[in-house]
């Protein structure tokens, strides 16, 4: 099939579709989106099977009642009985919290830890894609800038992995025999020098009230502890781990595949030391009551994730069902 025939195929499909326009608050229309409609249930951690069941369904029910104009709130207020129905009070009481949040215009700060290999920003662009969040920014490339700015002679645990930094603090060289000690040591060492850009990046967004997924190997549970506190954001960190060595040692050498340059090699070399620094931040993360989510399936875990951030939402939300979907919002359909 040639291009010219996908283009029409994919001009003519919603053809013969019936449209349902949704009215907002400000009493402005737009047409009703299954896809985006399935999006939004995604973001309160139902799967993608189950939020295109019911987006179909609502869709269905529209047309078979006549209903070719909606207002937002009372869509929404059919999706929280749908999803009640279909998979019970808890699934509905996620989705009523997620509108709730919709209407409250506070930003979300997403903080995903983890180390090498752990799959952080595979899982950071799914979750961004989901939630509709513009920025996200890796303590990987704020490194990379600090390393431009700062010369190796300089600062050179700033110039090596955070795993293997332990290796430039005073005292130590290549021939060292290292330990987790030492290790820790170093990546902590490294931690303490991106905390600085990672604190800007973030106050940054507090300040423009914008969400913002910060990810990265330095994302320390200690980081969450230096944001000012006197914002209304919700903040919430979470930390990404592969519990079985075997599988880590798979996304490594996945690594070699999707991105060569970065070299497999190098970390499968380092996997003892790799693996030491996860047990390392899980243990900081347990310490702090970061949440933990195991990597072991890339949907599996963003619908974890979802779920985690709303049991974070849920913590500020006293509304009920009927003050939520009375609130006109154009933001949620």
């Amino acid at each position: 099939m040639g291009f010219s025939e996908v283009l029409e195929n994919y001009e003519n499909s919603d053809r013969g579709r019936v449209t349902i326009q949704v009215r907002d608050h400000q009493g402005q229309t737009n047409l009703f989106s299954i896809s985006d409609h399935q999006r939004c249930l995604e973001s309160t951690g139902l799967s993608a099977e189950k939020s295109a069941s019911i987006s179909h369904e609502i869709y269905q029910q529209l047309i078979d009642d006549g209903r070719y104009k909606i207002d937002s709130n009372d869509l929404g207020m059919l999706t929280y009985s749908e999803l009640k129905n279909n998979f019970g009070t808890e699934a509905a009481r996620r989705y009523m919290v997620w509108v709730d949040y919709t209407h409250s215009g506070r930003p979300l700060i997403l903080l995903f830890g983890g180390t090498t290999g752990c799959g952080k920003s595979t899982i950071a662009t799914e979750v961004a894609h989901r939630l509709g969040i513009v920025r996200t920014q890796s303590t990987d490339m704020l490194r990379e800038v600090m390393r431009m700015m700062i010369p190796e002679r300089l600062l050179p645990i700033l110039h090596t992995s955070s795993f293997n930094a332990w290796r430039l603090l005073p005292g130590q060289n290549e021939q060292t025999d290292g330990n987790e000690s030492l290790m820790i040591s170093g990546y902590l060492n490294q931690t303490e020098l991106l905390s600085v850009p990672c604190e800007a990046v973030i106050q940054r967004a507090l300040r423009e009230r914008v969400s913002l997924i910060l990810e990265g190997i330095h994302v320390h549970p200690a980081l969450i502890g230096k944001i000012s506190d006197n914002s209304d954001a919700v903040i919430v960190p979470i930390m990404l781990a592969v519990i079985k060595p075997d599988q880590l040692k798979r996304q490594l050498s996945g690594r070699g595949i999707s991105a060569p340059a970065r070299g497999s090699q190098k970390y499968l070399s380092e996997f003892d030391s790799i693996w030491s620094l996860q047990s390392f931040l899980l243990s900081e993360s347990d310490l702090s009551g970061t949440p933990i989510i195991n990597n072991d399936d890339k949907d599996k875990a963003t619908n974890r994730i979802m779920r985690t951030i709303i049991d974070a939402l849920s913590e500020n939300c006293d509304a009920s069902v009927k003050s939520v979907f009375a609130q006109r919002s154009d933001k949620t359909v």
